[in-house]
């Protein structure tokens, strides 16, 4: 039944998308309703195939990165319907669910076999989430940022079209972009805290310096100076939004370096 409701989200996932896509381009507001309704369906589904998934491996959640990735698809959505609900920003889902769709196909390209846990592992996925939850934080400030660099042109070139009067103002996409910084640096700083703790127990050594965990540094302090900027020197606007479009690509360079080393498991 996992695999039924999985396949089923990936579906809703793929038909919202289209909808959302096709929103950005015409005037119909009930394009919206419609994506929004069958995203709100699909999370749902996705919502069983994550329990139903955890209760049939009968052990700790996120020991594959096949459901890091569908957890990380599952909260971004989970965002997504939490901000559309408090500020209704609909055109929001013409980005965010696009990213989720390929976060989820990813997920069902990579191994499903869970690994069977050492009990000093049994909280790795304490680390893994808290890490997702992190790069959650910063997918939705590139989006911010992207949605930023796009108004910004619309604005300069005077091109008031339809793709313009949907996105939001400028203030509100910068401050959703620092919230989202704000709300990803501790919980990355969380999961890799969390993730020293765990090699320290099983390899001996808090940090060994493999490529994915230098990246993973690299990126940490590269959102610490960007956070910093934005809390005391006041970067705000563009150069913030250049800024976490950088970030993000750290992020994704470091999950492909997790799945390259670990073959579908997360290490």
């Amino acid at each position: 039944m996992a695999v039924f409701f999985f396949t089923a989200t990936m579906v809703l996932y793929l038909v919202g998308t289209v909808f959302f896509l096709a929103y950005l381009l015409r005037r119909s507001e009930a394009l919206s309703k419609v994506s929004l309704g069958v995203t709100a369906v699909g999370f749902g589904a996705h919502t069983l195939a994550l329990a139903m998934r955890m209760i049939g491996t009968g052990q700790a959640p996120l020991p594959s990165f096949h459901e890091a990735l569908s957890f990380f698809a599952w909260t971004l959505v989970l965002v997504f319907l939490a901000v559309e609900f408090r500020h209704r920003i609909h055109v929001l889902g013409s980005f965010i669910l696009p990213l989720a769709l390929l976060s989820l196909v990813s997920a069902a390209i990579l191994p499903e076999q869970v690994p069977t846990l050492k009990p000093v592992l049994k909280t790795l996925w304490v680390h893994v989430a808290l890490s997702m939850l992190g790069a959650v934080g910063f997918a939705v400030a590139f989006v911010a940022g992207v949605m930023y660099l796009i108004q910004d042109g619309l604005l300069k070139s005077k091109r008031f079209n339809v793709l313009y009067t949907k996105l939001p103002a400028l203030d509100f996409l910068d401050h959703l972009n620092q919230q989202s910084i704000v709300f990803g640096f501790p919980l990355l700083t969380l999961g890799i805290i969390t993730g020293a703790i765990s090699a320290g127990f099983t390899k001996g050594s808090y940090l060994s310096w493999n490529p994915e965990q230098t990246w993973a540094l690299v990126t940490w302090f590269f959102y610490f100076v960007v956070l910093l900027g934005r809390l005391t020197v006041g970067w705000r606007a563009k150069r913030a939004a250049y800024l976490t479009i950088i970030g993000f690509a750290g992020v994704i360079l470091t999950l492909v370096g997790v799945v390259l080393k670990g073959h579908g498991q997360v290490s």
